[in-house]
């Protein structure tokens, strides 16, 4: 390896003898992380993540270590060269990056993940936290845990949860807020892990996101305070939502992982008088739990499908206020 623009041999082209501080400690989706951010701003990035979160333990989960260094701006190369590579390395990676690009790796086997986030992209700290960040800390704990990732929100109660599945728009995040009115805990707004032969489910409660037309079904000041300060985010397909810290707010996170006791997909459709539950069949089931292709493309997907299989599963169409969805989870919950 050469040093950059000399010809001379780097000693430590990668900085991979470069010391460190420690980092920060704490139990995420399952594992025991540690978590480092190379600059004071990357440092509030993850704090803002992960930071205040109850610990999540699942049995026999390895230690993990989640790095995120800053990037360089952008330079030009020597005419007709393309611009220098940065070299990197961190949590047993070593990489080499285009100058200005961000990039997430993940290392399974090495019980580890890097993320570059150049100095541009500070200035979308959303994007860089939930894109890049959350990203990382997901993939490197399903992959070494061996957890199902699904594409849903999870509340519940005393140990037990229900899982809430739905496309954009579908509602999750406002249901799942109108359960926690209700008293219920907050497990993950549309990102589960799921250990495949338990049914134990993990994942980060650090934030919902609601549309602006929510705040007319929220009653409890406290709450309400809490959306009207809340900063506005765009999403990726140009819907702006309220970025709520639930951390923050008067409502409970659950402190352990859940375990999924029933099914519950969300219909944009009104129920009509009577009842918003509608029982699934199991054929039915399957082929709406077969959306989940990323899931389905992993290696615990065929446990994972033939036990929730085996659980109660409904599709919950909308009533005149999204507590009425919520009651219904409640019955869910304790429903035999």
């Amino acid at each position: 390896m050469k040093a950059r623009n000399t010809g001379e041999p780097a000693h430590d082209p990668f900085a991979e003898r470069r010391r460190r501080p420690p980092g920060r400690r704490q139990h995420l989706l399952g594992a025991p992380f540690t978590l480092y951010g190379g600059s004071d701003e990357l440092r509030q990035c993850l704090s803002a993540a992960f930071a205040g979160l109850p610990p999540q333990r699942l049995p026999g989960a390895p230690p993990l270590r989640l790095e995120v260094l800053p990037g360089s701006a952008p330079r030009r190369g020597r005419r007709g060269e393309p611009p220098p590579w940065l070299l990197r390395s961190g949590s047993g990676l070593i990489c080499a990056a285009g100058p200005g690009a961000a990039f997430t790796a993940v290392a399974p086997a090495a019980h580890g993940a890097l993320v570059m986030v150049p100095p541009a992209l500070l200035k979308h700290p959303y994007h860089v936290r939930y894109e890049l960040i959350e990203l990382a800390a997901y993939l490197l704990a399903a992959r070494t845990q061996g957890l199902t990732p699904l594409h849903a929100g999870c509340v519940g109660r005393a140990d037990a949860g229900v899982l809430l599945i739905g496309g954009s728009g579908s509602g999750k995040s406002t249901l799942a807020l109108h359960c926690l009115l209700q008293g219920l805990e907050l497990l993950a707004e549309d990102s589960v892990l799921v250990a495949p032969g338990s049914l134990l489910a993990t994942g980060l409660a650090n934030f919902l996101h609601l549309r602006e037309d929510a705040l007319r079904f929220i009653a409890a000041p406290a709450v309400r305070r809490l959306f009207e300060r809340a900063p506005r985010i765009h999403r990726r397909s140009g819907v702006a939502k309220r970025e709520l810290d639930m951390r923050r707010a008067p409502l409970a996170l659950a402190r352990r992982p859940l375990q999924v006791r029933a099914v519950l997909f969300l219909s944009a459709q009104r129920a009509p008088k009577g009842e918003l539950l509608t029982p699934l069949r199991r054929a039915e089931l399957a082929r709406r739990l077969g959306a989940q292709r990323y899931a389905a493309a992993q290696p615990g997907w065929r446990t994972c499908l033939r036990r929730l299989l085996e659980l109660p599963a409904f599709e919950l169409r909308r009533g005149g206020h999204p507590a009425e969805g919520a009651a219904a989870v409640h019955r869910l919950l304790t429903w035999r």
